[in-house]
């Protein structure tokens, strides 16, 4: 569940940041992307942290 929060919250961030710096929709579209798959990622290897910690 860690790893699909990251992604979704990670796309949304993304998306307003690129939004933000006043992109279009293609550079709106790779900010998400990219910001998802990064912190998806992170979510992934905080998953196997804590699985391993406890």
């Amino acid at each position: 569940m860690i790893v699909l929060g990251g992604l979704v919250f990670g796309g949304l961030f993304g998306a307003l940041r690129a939004r933000a710096r006043q992109g279009n929709r293609l550079d709106i579209a790779q900010y998400a992307a990219v910001h998802g798959i990064a912190f998806a990622l992170a979510g992934l290897f905080l998953t196997i942290a804590l699985e391993r910690m406890l």
